[in-house]
């Protein structure tokens, strides 16, 4: 069995003897990398741990298993792995979209490492549903027709997905580098998480938390509604709610000045 440190490509950067630890969790499609100017924004105070999901970036491929995979709580045990091999304390756990999400529930399973929660532009559900009034911003049919993309032509799909999430088109390399992150998963896996991620439902989660948490939105998230945002604020206890100005599912990647500012202000 490989360590987490191979299994996750971990690297640990900034100080080694800081009181506080900055976890950076990356979200679907993407990797470590994306988190680089939040780094270096942080890396002269705090230690840092850097780590790619299982079925992304450098992780190991072999370690991908879809049953361990078809949920959320795959990641859950690989993230309490890390906090264990690395014997981690007074954690800010940064994570981006579904690694939001994988924050929160891992403070709920192992709160003792846990300080702070910063949620960027994460989703407890990303599906509507009428019957109850919950607004999460997809129906079935657009996952089915989602799903249905990946699977007839994975890299056309990842292309016209990363324009659609991205936004920014007045920076065409932003959409690019995404399409290219999300291009390299293989398409049999990122089929596998996409659907674990789209179909999960963590709202009874949400109030199961004490830890302090930074909900942070954009102003126009085609994958994270507003209303989302709003619905995590309300169901998260000690929670703070920030909008950041530009628009796209990535605001640690499109306005990093800003979430830097942001997070600073917060922990």
């Amino acid at each position: 069995m490989h360590s987490v440190m191979e299994k996750n490509n971990v690297h640990i950067r900034g100080r080694a003897d800081a009181p506080h630890t900055l976890i950076f969790g990356h979200g679907f499609g993407s990797d470590q990398t994306a988190f680089e100017p939040l780094v270096k924004a942080f890396e002269a105070d705090y230690k840092i741990v850097l780590f790619d999901n299982v079925g992304g970036g450098k992780a190991d491929i072999n370690a991908f298993s879809p049953s361990r995979y078809s949920t959320i709580q795959g990641y859950v045990t690989d993230l309490g792995d890390l906090l264990r091999d690395l014997n981690l304390q007074n954690v800010h756990y940064i994570g981006h979209s579904v690694n939001g999400m994988i924050g929160l529930l891992s403070a709920i399973k192992y709160p003792s490492y846990f300080d702070k929660l910063v949620l960027l532009g994460s989703s407890p559900r990303y599906l509507n549903e009428p019957e109850t009034g919950y607004v999460g911003g997809f129906d079935m049919a657009d996952l089915e027709q989602l799903y249905n993309a990946m699977s007839t032509n994975y890299f056309a799909w990842a292309s016209g997905f990363a324009q659609l999430v991205v936004q920014n088109e007045d920076r065409p390399e932003l959409a690019a580098n995404f399409a290219k992150s999300l291009s390299s998963i293989r398409a049999d896996i990122a089929l596998s998480v996409a659907k674990a991620i789209f179909e999960m439902d963590h709202r009874n989660d949400l109030g199961k938390s004490s830890l302090p948490a930074l909900v942070v939105q954009t102003t126009n998230d085609p994958a994270v509604p507003k209303v989302v945002g709003d619905y995590m604020h309300q169901h998260i206890p000690n929670s703070q709610l920030a909008t950041v100005n530009t628009k796209g599912h990535f605001p640690h990647v499109s306005a990093p000045g800003e979430v830097i500012s942001i997070i600073k202000s917060f922990i």
